[in-house]
C-alpha cells in the first residue's frame, strides 16, 4: 500500500504532464527533478536494454512535413514506416559519435588494416539506395550548419568526414552531458576539418620546418650520438607551440612540461628557446657539466620566459630520468604547489603539460597512478593536457598486440573520462 501512495500521482489525468518531462529528462536528464531522474532512470534500468530516444525531435519533422505545400499524402503504414526509419537515422549518428573513431584513417603508415566497424553501415538500419535520396529531420541533434533536414547520403557523408577522417575522436564515455555537448558542437560544426587563416599556416610551416632542419642536422653532424629524435612525431612541436603561445587568452600564466628522451632536444631549442649553439657544444663535449649519477643532455631540464601575444609566459620543462614516465606525478606535484601559492586563481594560471610516447604511457602503471590522484582534493591540478606521440614503436616492440590489450594507447585516460582526440 505504501508503495502504491508513493506513486499515486501516476493517475491517467497526469500522462500528458509525465511525458512532457519525460521529454525533458531524455533531451537532458539535469534539467528535472533530483526525484524524477532517480525514477526515470530505475524505468530505464526495468527495460529489455533498448536505449529510449526522445519523441520531439521525430514530431518536429513529421510536422514540417506535414506543412510542406505539396506534401504527398501517405497511408498510416507509410507514415509508421517512415517514422521507423526516422529514428533509424538519429541511432545512425548516435553510432558514429560512439564508434566513429574506429574507422577514421589515423595511421599514415598504413601498417594496419582497417578492421571493419559494426553499426556504421547504413544497411544495418535496413536503409537501401532507395533511401539515399529522402530527407530526415535531424531535429538539431546533429550540429551540420544549422540544417533542419538533409538527405540520407548528406547526413552519411557528413558523418564520415567528421568521425572517420584523419582526426579521430572520444568523447562519449564522458558523463557530463554538459562537457558532451560542448565537445559535439565544436566537432561537428566544422566537420572536423579546422579552417586556418593564412598566418596559423605559416606558423605550422615554420614550427615544422624548424623541428625538421634541427634533426637533420644533428643526424648529419653528430652521426651515432644519441639523440631520441622527434622525426616522425614533428608536428608534436607545432601543437606545443600553439598550445604555449594561446593559453594566456584562458588566464594561463606558467606551463610546467614533463616528458621522456624521445624529442627532448627539439622540445628545448624550438620550444622553449634554448640556444642551438650551446646544445652543439653538449654534443661536442665543449661544455664542462658535471652531470650526476651518469645523467646525458636529454635529461637536462630548462626554463625561459616565452613572448606571447598574451604577455610573456613562463616555461619549464623538468629534468628528467632515463625511467620513463616517473617524472609525471614531480610535474603534477610541482605544478599544484606552484597553484597553492597563487591562491584562489592558481589552477587557472599555472597548466602541467606531460608527452608520453605511446608504448609508455599505456604499459607504465606510474600513468594509472597519476590519473587516480588527478582529481582528488590533495594532489588535483584542475587538468593536465597529456600530448601522445604515437610512432607505433616501443622501446623493443613494434607489434602493438604485444605491448597492450586496449585497441587504443590512450584508453587509460577513460579512466577520469578525459576527451580524446
Amino acid at each position: 500500500m505504501e508503495e502504491k501512495r508513493r506513486f499515486s500521482y501516476l493517475s491517467g489525468s497526469n500522462v500528458p504532464y509525465i511525458e512532457e518531462l519525460y521529454e525533458e529528462y531524455l533531451g537532458n536528464p539535469d534539467s528535472v527533478d533530483e526525484t524524477w531522474r532517480q525514477y526515470f532512470a530505475a524505468l530505464a534500468q526495468s527495460g529489455a536494454g533498448a536505449k529510449d530516444v526522445a519523441h520531439r525531435p521525430i514530431r518536429e519533422t513529421f510536422a514540417n512535413l506535414a506543412g510542406q505545400r505539396h506534401a504527398p499524402a501517405v497511408s498510416g503504414s507509410l507514415s509508421e514506416a517512415l517514422l521507423e526509419k526516422q529514428i533509424a537515422v538519429l541511432r545512425l549518428i548516435t553510432a558514429y559519435r560512439i564508434q566513429g573513431s574506429d574507422a577514421a584513417d589515423l595511421d599514415p603508415l598504413k601498417l594496419k588494416h582497417p578492421r571493419p566497424v559494426q553499426g556504421l553501415s547504413p544497411a544495418e538500419y535496413g536503409f537501401t539506395d532507395a533511401d539515399m535520396a529522402l530527407k530526415f529531420g535531424l531535429g538539431g541533434d546533429f550540429s551540420v550548419g544549422g540544417a533542419e533536414r538533409l538527405p540520407l547520403a548528406d547526413i552519411i557523408a557528413k558523418l564520415q568526414k567528421t568521425y572517420c577522417g584523419h582526426i579521430g575522436v572520444e568523447y562519449m564515455h564522458i558523463g557530463s552531458l554538459e562537457e558532451r555537448l560542448w565537445i559535439r558542437n565544436r566537432f561537428e560544426g566544422d566537420l572536423s576539418t579546422p579552417q586556418f587563416s593564412a598566418e596559423q599556416k605559416r606558423f605550422i610551416l615554420k614550427q615544422l620546418t624548424a623541428a625538421e632542419t634541427l634533426e637533420r642536422y644533428l643526424h648529419t653532424k653528430y652521426v651515432g650520438q644519441k639523440r631520441f629524435s622527434v622525426e616522425g612525431g614533428e608536428s608534436a612541436i607545432a601543437a606545443l607551440n600553439y598550445l604555449i603561445q594561446n593559453a594566456g587568452k584562458d588566464g594561463v600564466e606558467e606551463v610546467i612540461i614533463g616528458m621522456a628522451h624521445r624529442g627532448r632536444l627539439n622540445v628545448l631549442v624550438n620550444a622553449l628557446g634554448k640556444q642551438p649553439a650551446d646544445l652543439f657544444a653538449e654534443f661536442e663535449g665543449r661544455v664542462d657539466i658535471k652531470y650526476p649519477s651518469g645523467d646525458v643532455k636529454y635529461h637536462n631540464g630548462f626554463s625561459s620566459d616565452i613572448s606571447t601575444p598574451h604577455g610573456a609566459m613562463h616555461v619549464t620543462l623538468a629534468f628528467n630520468p632515463s625511467h620513463l614516465e616517473i617524472v609525471n606525478p614531480v610535474v603534477g606535484g610541482s605544478a599544484r604547489a606552484k597553484q597553492q601559492r597563487r591562491g584562489e586563481k592558481g589552477k587557472e594560471q599555472v597548466l602541467p603539460v606531460l608527452i608520453h610516447g605511446d608504448s609508455a604511457f599505456i604499459g607504465l602503471g606510474v600513468n594509472q597512478a597519476n590519473f587516480n590522484m588527478s582529481r582528488t582534493r590533495g594532489y588535483g591540478t584542475g587538468g593536465t593536457v597529456h600530448l601522445v606521440i604515437n610512432n607505433q614503436i616501443g622501446f623493443t616492440t613494434s607489434d602493438t598486440r604485444d605491448t597492450r590489450s586496449a585497441v587504443y594507447c590512450t584508453d587509460i585516460a577513460k579512466m577520469v573520462e578525459a576527451p580524446i582526440f
